[in-house]
């Protein structure tokens, strides 16, 4: 089971192992520097008809997606579990219901993955004596999700629109994760709305650690009040499943929906920009989420099949 936080793959354990998807390919962008955080892998995922449809003068969706580890391949990772990323894309481009799209996959830096994907503007909305705690604990002593989007935003996001003939806009930019990864995504897309248009969070982990508590979600609350993303411009996807640490989730989660609803975001209507789902006996890992990718994926980015 995927947790939280922590018991991930050591990248330097698989420095050297690209994985296989089944359809596409990857080309690995490694030891990716950074000014800002630690230098660290970025696979990138070019679907199956990629070279024929670049020379062809077809542009791609991008989706940025947390934990890299963990997208592809069963094999590499340290659970024998993946995303699958591949099997979903590449269904979608065939059937006509998702435009030529190319997934990021940014490795997570192991021991600090915590303190890279916690919303870092949540910490002053909470009391001194939590703060301090989680600073200490969950966040290493250095919390480091700004510096983690700057290096997202100012370094990683225009060298693959030079690699790559990307749509650069935000509309074609999606960001995803599931558990703290859920969190940053969301994250992300409040704090650079200019570059990142959509936003996935797969079982979010609003409680920031592994038991419930009050002073994280209202951090959390606080945060998005004031900062959620233009619902005119921008689309946001929630879910949670009901085992393992799902279980915890739903009164957390209900709130938050009921944030971005007071926002103006909407499920209703001919253009929705705001999903949530609940995925009844589905638990907190990578094979709950390989089975429902398809639904953030075509409700951010998706097209009517032709």
């Amino acid at each position: 089971m995927m947790l939280g936080f922590g018991s991930f793959l050591s990248p330097h354990v698989w420095a050297q192992i690209l994985p296989q998807p089944e359809f596409g390919r990857i080309e690995r962008l490694a030891h990716f520097p950074s000014q800002h955080v630690d230098a660290r892998h970025v696979d990138v995922w070019l679907p199956e008809n990629f070279d024929a449809l670049k020379a062809s003068g077809q542009r791609f969706n991008v989706i940025y997606m947390h934990d890299g580890q963990m997208l592809f391949d069963a094999r590499t990772t340290w659970n024998k579990q993946a995303w699958h990323v591949d099997r979903t894309l590449t269904r979608l481009m065939r059937n006509a219901q998702l435009a030529p799209t190319l997934v990021v996959g940014v490795w997570n830096n192991d021991k600090f993955r915590h303190s890279e994907y916690f919303p870092q503007k949540y910490l002053q909305h909470m009391l001194p004596e939590p703060r301090t705690q989680l600073i200490q604990k969950g966040l290493q002593g250095k919390p480091q999700s700004d510096a983690y989007l700057r290096f997202l935003v100012q370094e990683l996001k225009p060298a693959i629109d030079a690699r790559y003939p990307t749509h650069t806009d935000a509309a074609h930019t999606a960001i995803m994760g599931s558990s703290m990864g859920g969190l940053i995504s969301v994250y992300a897309m409040n704090e650079y709305p200019q570059v990142f248009g959509r936003a996935a969070g797969l079982s979010t982990h609003w409680i920031g650690g592994f038991e419930p508590n009050a002073h994280i979600p209202l951090a959390a609350y606080i945060y998005l009040r004031d900062h959620l993303a233009d619902p005119r411009t921008h689309k946001l996807y929630q879910d949670h499943g009901t085992t393992e640490l799902d279980a915890l989730y739903a009164p957390y989660q209900v709130f938050i929906d009921q944030l971005a609803r007071d926002r103006g975001y909407t499920d209703q209507g001919a253009t929705p920009n705001f999903m949530t789902r609940v995925f009844t006996g589905t638990g907190h890992n990578e094979r709950a989420w390989a089975d429902r990718m398809e639904t953030p994926v075509l409700f951010l980015l998706g097209q009517a099949p032709r």
